[in-house]
């Protein structure tokens, strides 16, 4: 079974995520963005910070 028919079957179980960042010191939803604020927000980097607990 293909990726799309997969998709397709699960539809009526899917939701939308609403994903949000931190701009200027408060959250906001990335879909309120406009295209320059959209574009820089896919080209960041994301990192996993290493756990100093020793």
């Amino acid at each position: 079974m293909s990726r799309e028919e997969l998709l397709e079957q699960l539809k009526a179980k899917r939701t939308k995520c609403i994903v949000y960042t931190r701009v200027m010191g408060y959250h906001r939803p990335v879909e309120s963005f406009n295209v320059g604020k959209l574009g820089e927000h896919r080209e960041r980097v994301q990192f996993i910070e290493k756990c100093s607990c020793k």
